[in-house]
C-alpha cells in the first residue's frame, strides 16, 4: 500500500516524496496500529491521514476543533479533486442529513466534524453501518487536562469508537505536546507508547527573536510598513490592546483586520475572510484567532504582549511559514505583561489549575530572558534535549554592539531609592525627566536631587530604560494592584560601582523577503483565480509553489507538473493561466 500512497501523493498533491515522519505514521496506520504523531506546525500532519483516507476503503473521520480549520482543509482537498465535507454548527439539519447521506453512499472520503458533534444521537445514528477505517484526532492536545487548550468535548471521542464494529485505527496529531500531555493522549485513546512518531519540534525556516525595552508601537509601525506585501499576524493579550494597535495601523493606511471575542460574529468572520483571501495583509488579534488557520503564506507572527505559556506561543508563532519559506516570530516583551497574564489566569482558570498555569507562565518569562539559542530553548521545553543551537534566531545572530549605560542606570536607581521604592515605572520616569505633573509636585519630588537628571530623554525613552533594567534584574517589580519598582541586590552592585552595565542598541526592522516581479505577477493571477473560485489564494497554490515556478520557469505542462505542489488536478484547472504568464514575462524581459 505504501507504493500506492506515493502515487497518490504525486497525483493529488504534487509532491515527489514524503517528509520526515509521514511515511512512518502512514505505514503504522496501514498496519492498523493506533498512533500518535507529533510534528511541528507546517510539518505535514494532515498528509498522515489524508493519504490513508484515499488509499483505504470507506470514509475517514477527522475530529477537528474549529469551523475555520475544517473549511480550509475541505477547500484545499476539493481543489485537489478529493471528495471531502464537514459537519459543524454553521449547517442546518437538512444540510447535515444530505452530507450524511453522501457518507452512507460512500461518496465522501474525508468527513470533518467538531468534537461536540459526538454528543448528538442523530449524528451518531447517521454513522451506523458506515465503513470507517480511520479516525484522525487533530489538535489532540485538547484531549488532555494537562494540555494548554483542554476541551472536555474531546473526551467524547472514545464514545464514537464504540459504534464502529470494524474497530477503526486511531491517529492522534498535535504540534505542541509535552511528555506529560503525550502520555495522557496515549492513555485516553489506547495508543501504545512505541507507536509514537515524533519528528522533532524544530522549525528550521522560522527565525525567533525577543525584543525588550523598545517602543512597541513604533517597532510594529516600522516593521509592517517595511513588509507591506507580506501577510502577518500581530497577537495581543487583551481586546483593548488589539483595538489600540489596529487603530494605530489604520491611521498609517495599513490593510489590516482585527479579531477578538468582544466583536460581533459577523464582523469577526468578515475580518478573518479578508485576511485569508489576501484582501488585508495584517491581522491583529487575541489568541481567540488562529487555531487551525491553514493560510500557508504568513511571513511573520509578532506577539505585542507576552503569551501565557510556551505551548500557546509555539502554536501561535508556528502559523508563520507553513509553506516552508523563511519567516519571523517576534515577542515584544515588557515586564507589565506578566501582571496582565497573571490577571487573565486568575480570571479564567479552575482554581486547581492556577499553580500549573503560573509555572507555565514563568517558563515563558524565562524564554524572554535567556541569552542562549531561542529555538533550542523551545525544543528543550518540549522534551527534546538533543537539539543544537539553530544559528539563525535573534540571540544566535545578535551582533549589536553594547553601549555603556552605567551612569544613566545609576541615576535611575538613585531616583527609585530617593522616592522610597514605593512608586511605579511611569511616576519614576516623570521625576527623572523633570515633569511638572501635579502628582510629582504634590509629592514634592521636584525637590529631589534626581529630579530632571535625565531631562535629555523623553518619558518613553526613560520607561524603556527602566524596562531594560527590569529585564536585567537591576530593578525588580513588587506585584500588586499598583505594581511598584524597587532596587534588588543586582542594582545595588551597580550603584556601588561594582558592576558596569552594557546595553545593546535598538533592533532595526528589516524586510523579510525580496520578491522579484514575476513572483508578484503570479501572485496577482493566483488572487484573481481564488476570487473566481471563492477560496483563499493559498488553496490555489502556496507561496512556495509560486517561488518554485519563478525558479523553474516551466514552458509546458510536463514541466509544470514538476513544480512543488502541482498535481494533475491543479494542472488541469490552473496550469495554462500560470504558463501563459511565465511565457509573457520571458518574452518581454528577453526581447
Amino acid at each position: 500500500m505504501l507504493e500506492q500512497a506515493r502515487k497518490l501523493l504525486r497525483s493529488h498533491f504534487g509532491y515527489d516524496s514524503f517528509r520526515t515522519g509521514q511515511e512512518q505514521a502512514i505505514t503504522q496506520v496501514f498496519d492498523g496500529q493506533n498512533t500518535i504523531c507529533v510534528m511541528p506546525t507546517g510539518g505535514g500532519k494532515s498528509m498522515c491521514y489524508q493519504i490513508p483516507a484515499l488509499a483505504m476503503e470507506g470514509t475517514t473521520i477527522v475530529v477537528s476543533p474549529l469551523i475555520s480549520l475544517m473549511k480550509d482543509q475541505v477547500d484545499s482537498l476539493q481543489a485537489a479533486g478529493i471528495p471531502a465535507a464537514s459537519i459543524n454548527s454553521s449547517l442546518d439539519v437538512y444540510e447535515v442529513r444530505e452530507i450524511l447521506h453522501e457518507v452512507q453512499m460512500g461518496i465522501i472520503k474525508l468527513l470533518y466534524i467538531a468534537p461536540e458533534r459526538l454528543d448528538s444521537e442523530m449524528f451518531l445514528d447517521g454513522l451506523q453501518g458506515v465503513k470507517v477505517p480511520l479516525i484522525a484526532v487533530d489538535e489532540a492536545h485538547c484531549i488532555s487536562q494537562w494540555g494548554h487548550d483542554f476541551r472536555p468535548s474531546y473526551r467524547l471521542i472514545s464514545r464514537m469508537l464504540e459504534i464502529f464494529p470494524d474497530n477503526p485505527t486511531v491517529l492522534a496529531l498535535t504540534a505542541t505536546a509535552t511528555p506529560q500531555v503525550r502520555e495522557d493522549i496515549c492513555r485516553i485513546l489506547d495508543i501504545e507508547e512505541q507507536n509514537t512518531v515524533i519528528t522533532g519540534f524544530e522549525r528550521a525556516n522560522l527565525s525567533f527573536s525577543v525584543i525588550q525595552g523598545q517602543d512597541r508601537e513604533r517597532f510594529i509601525r516600522d516593521y509592517v510598513q517595511k513588509n507591506d506585501n507580506e501577510a502577518g499576524i500581530i497577537y495581543a493579550a487583551t481586546r483593548k490592546t488589539v483595538d489600540s494597535v489596529y487603530e494605530a495601523l489604520i491611521k498609517r493606511g495599513v490593510k489590516v483586520a482585527k479579531y477578538h471575542a468582544g466583536m460581533p460574529d459577523d464582523e469577526r468572520r468578515l475580518g478573518q475572510e479578508r485576511f485569508l483571501n489576501d484582501e488585508v495583509t495584517v491581522m491583529v488579534a487575541t489568541n481567540a484567532f488562529g487555531m487551525g488557520i491553514d493560510k500557508s503564506n504568513i511571513r511573520y507572527v509578532i506577539h505585542y504582549q507576552l503569551p501565557k505559556n510556551m505551548e500557546s506561543y509555539y502554536q501561535e508563532a508556528g502559523r508563520a511559514g507553513r509553506d516552508g519559506l523563511p519567516s519571523e516570530c517576534i515577542v515584544l516583551y515588557a515586564s507589565q505583561d506578566v501582571q496582565t497574564q497573571r490577571f487573565l489566569i486568575d480570571q479564567a482558570q479552575d482554581p486547581s489549575r492556577i499553580p500549573g498555569e503560573l509555572k507555565k507562565l514563568q517558563g515563558m518569562v524565562d524564554y524572554c530572558h535567556t541569552e542562549n539559542c531561542l529555538q533550542q530553548f523551545i525544543v528543550h521545553y518540549f522534551g527534546d534535549g538533543s537539539a543544537a543551537p539553530c544559528g539563525h534566531c535573534g540571540n544566535c545572530v545578535d551582533e549589536r554592539e553594547g553601549q555603556d549605560v552605567t551612569e544613566d542606570v545609576q541615576k535611575v536607581l538613585s531616583c527609585v531609592i530617593r522616592m522610597g521604592q514605593k512608586f511605579g515605572k511611569t511616576m519614576t520616569a516623570q521625576v527623572l525627566t523633570g515633569s511638572r505633573n501635579k502628582k510629582v509636585l504634590d509629592f514634592r519630588f521636584d525637590q529631589l536631587s534626581t529630579y530632571g537628571v535625565l531631562k535629555h530623554m523623553n518619558s518613553k525613552e526613560v520607561s524603556n530604560l527602566i524596562e531594560f533594567m527590569i529585564s536585567q534584574e537591576l530593578l525588580a517589580v513588587e506585584q500588586g494592584s499598583f505594581p511598584t519598582i524597587f532596587v534588588p541586590d543586582g542594582g545595588r552592585d551597580v550603584l556601588l560601582g561594582k558592576r558596569r552595565v552594557m546595553r545593546k542598541g535598538a533592533v532595526i526592522t528589516k524586510r523579510i523577503a525580496t520578491n522579484d516581479p514575476l513572483f508578484e505577477e503570479l501572485r496577482t493571477i493566483r488572487k484573481k483565480l481564488a476570487d473566481e473560485a471563492g477560496v483563499p489564494p493559498f488553496v490555489i497554490f502556496s507561496d512556495k509553489s509560486l517561488q518554485d515556478m519563478v525558479a523553474r520557469r516551466p514552458k509546458d505542462e510536463d514541466a509544470f507538473l514538476e513544480v512543488s505542489g502541482v498535481g494533475a488536478n491543479k494542472l488541469e484547472k490552473y496550469g495554462e493561466y500560470f504558463l501563459e504568464a511565465i511565457r509573457m514575462y520571458e518574452t518581454v524581459n528577453n526581447s
